[in-house]
């Protein structure tokens, strides 16, 4: 499984962990935020944005409010 692969599998189990929140998608953001290297995130972005069906709608909205530079 190449690595981005990875990345979007994780993505979307951590959206499945929160997914009985409330606020599920600021908990995905900031679990993103804190336990994933920036080089991780710009992947999964680049990734999605060519993929715009392979993330889990909340994951994707997670991944699309942080401002990755």
């Amino acid at each position: 499984m190449q690595e981005v692969e990875q990345l979007v599998k994780m993505a979307n189990q951590i959206a499945d962990n929160f997914s009985f929140h409330d606020d599920a998608v600021e908990r995905i953001a900031d679990h993103l935020l804190r336990f994933w290297a920036p080089s991780m995130l710009k992947k999964l972005h680049a990734f999605d944005a060519e993929n715009p069906s392979a993330l889990k709608p909340a994951a994707k909205e997670a991944l699309q409010s942080l401002d990755i530079g």
